[in-house]
């Protein structure tokens, strides 16, 4: 089948929801159309080129965000604060594996959910899921459910000026690295866990002063006052990616204009399906999604459907398995790669396979758990002689509690005192940090034990 912008449209879909008005999606879809791109092709390149540096490993990837941005909660200061401690993780894994870390943000058009059911029961009243804040309201209420085509707009124009603020954020001094590095001393200083991991902050300010002594500052060199960031999101809704999809001028080659890089979800990865007939045509990274069910022949399959190059850098592939069932499932993925011979970027998502539901009901994360698939990934990849590429989770910049445990020893008894995610449970500023720290142990343990010196 040729490939164009509108061929998944012949193809089988999941996960659509059920505008009642199908000309006023249309005429929404087509005013997107016109409007300006949210990212240009030559970043996407770019991001694709350091994708292709984690593949061969020499770079690691670092993704995060929201579970579900919302309009509601579109502050400057979110933005700002779940930035700055993508920022802090960064420069904790940069030192630990002395590689360069490729920053992607769940941000800037994460706002789209695949549900498990297209309906929701509460005390005997069944109205349409809540699939997003640019799809329908969270709001239990008939008028909030009935997905609205107006949505689209307001997502675009959101992720727009997310893009413009955090494209001043990253080259306007605020990511300096020396800003970072305070930042993290101050995290220590109030953190429970923070005695732990105060060896590691002395040897990057050690690293900082003697860069210092040798004229090594952000006035001799402008890099260390700037830093590369990308967007991502799930390209769910593909009537909105579609819209944004257009030909690069420089290479005539087809771009989702609406992030830099794309996922394929765990529920909508059919190698037939509409989402992969989208994602194989456009060229930017695409990530992917793998939980329990995927299979050894589907895995295959995919890649050469989405990557028929082999390109490095092109497939990111995002293990959602939960803490008990990595190493029952990762090394047969793992070994089914080698044997293609395909060329990818593995990637931990440790959050999706341990949400549980707590005592008082709400739906939550164990840290412990977070901490153990993400510890159980690496090991599985040095017993199969492979490379740990990266990590992707959902978090925040607030000061939430909807992840149990961590240093603060969030317990049952917290959840409802800053419950605010309108979708997934997230790690807050701290517990993020606190595991880049964990992480940063294990890396460098591994380095030291590689290199033949006791770590």
């Amino acid at each position: 089948m040729v490939w164009s912008p509108q061929s998944w449209r012949a193809k089988p879909i999941l996960q659509l929801p059920a505008y009642p008005d199908a000309e006023a999606l249309a005429a929404v879809e087509n005013t997107l159309r016109t409007r300006p791109p949210l990212v240009f092709a030559g970043e996407a390149r770019d991001l694709m080129s350091s994708l292709g540096q984690v593949a061969e490993g020499k770079a690691f990837l670092l993704q995060g965000g929201d579970c579900a941005e919302s309009f509601a909660e579109f502050l400057p200061d979110n933005i700002r604060d779940t930035l700055r401690v993508i920022l802090q993780m960064a420069v904790v894994l940069t030192f630990a594996a002395g590689v360069p870390v490729v920053k992607v943000g769940r941000i800037a058009g994460q706002f789209a959910k695949p549900r498990s059911d297209d309906f929701e029961t509460r005390g005997g009243v069944s109205l349409p899921s809540y699939r997003g804040d640019n799809i329908n309201g969270i709001e239990f209420t008939s008028e909030a459910r009935i997905p609205d085509p107006q949505r689209l707009m307001e997502g675009y124009a959101q992720s727009a000026a997310t893009l413009n603020l955090l494209r001043a954020f990253t080259n306007g001094g605020y990511a300096d690295l020396h800003n970072v590095h305070r930042w993290m001393l101050g995290f220590i200083a109030g953190s429970p866990a923070g005695e732990q991991f105060r060896s590691l902050a002395q040897r990057v300010s050690e690293s900082l002063d003697f860069m210092r002594a040798c004229g090594i500052t952000p006035e001799t060199v402008p890099q260390l006052r700037t830093t590369n960031f990308y967007t991502s999101h799930e390209a769910l809704f593909l009537g909105y990616e579609q819209a944004l999809t257009r030909v690069d001028s420089t290479s005539g080659d087809w771009y989702d204009t609406s992030a830099h890089m794309l996922w394929i979800g765990d529920r909508t990865r059919q190698v037939d399906g509409a989402h992969v007939e989208f994602c194989r045509g456009i060229k930017n990274p695409i990530g992917l999604k793998c939980g329990p069910s995927m299979t050894n022949d589907d895995l295959a399959r995919l890649c050469e459907t989405i990557n028929p190059e082999n390109k490095p850098g092109r497939i990111t592939l995002i293990c959602r398995f939960g803490a008990d069932r990595v190493g029952e499932n990762l090394p047969r993925l793992i070994r089914t790669i080698e044997r293609e011979g395909a060329k990818v970027v593995w990637s931990c998502d440790p959050m999706h396979g341990n949400t549980v539901k707590s005592g008082t009901g709400y739906k939550t994360r164990p840290f412990d758990r977070i901490q153990k698939e993400v510890k159980t990934f690496f090991d599985v990849h040095r017993a199969e002689g492979t490379h740990a590429g990266g990590v992707h989770f959902e978090m925040t910049g607030q000061n939430v509690t909807e992840c149990l445990g961590g240093a603060q020893a969030i317990g049952e008894e917290d959840l409802e005192k800053r419950y605010h995610t309108h979708c997934d449970p997230r790690l807050n500023a701290s517990q993020s940090i606190e595991l880049a720290f964990l992480m940063a142990e294990s890396i460098r343990a591994e380095r030291m034990k590689d290199a033949g010196y006791a770590a």
